[in-house]
């Protein structure tokens, strides 16, 4: 079944689904850009956790990350937020984006999953 895309985030966001696809693509690089929007338990209240995880020691650890500006502390902290991440499985990660588009290629097909390319 399929439904206007308002109409599905209204639906995925009541949690009238048993499973649902959406995108996001992080802009900045940083992984309180996505961890933190998606997977927090404020996200939750917030709308954007569609998952409804809210796990009180995940948010501890990105809360804690977002703070230091010490790389390698903050990378420790991120590494403990993605074993809980992998561990209760939220999400079935299906695909990432790992490029950059150039506008100096206008008229060329860009693919940048070649699952969705024909």
């Amino acid at each position: 079944m399929s439904y206007e895309w308002g109409e599905y985030l209204k639906r995925m966001g009541n949690g009238e689904h048993a499973t649902g696809m959406i995108g996001w693509t992080g802009d900045n690089g940083d992984p309180d850009n996505f961890l933190n929007a998606l997977l927090s338990c404020n996200a939750v209240e917030q709308g954007s956790n569609y998952a409804g995880f809210c796990n009180p020691e995940f948010d501890r650890l990105i809360n804690e990350a977002a703070t230091i500006s010490d790389q390698n502390k903050r990378s420790d902290l991120y590494k403990k937020a993605q074993f809980i991440f992998n561990e209760q499985a939220p999400w079935l990660p299906i695909c990432t984006f790992n490029g950059v588009f150039s506008g100096k290629e206008r008229g060329k097909r860009l693919c940048c999953q070649p699952v969705y390319c024909s």
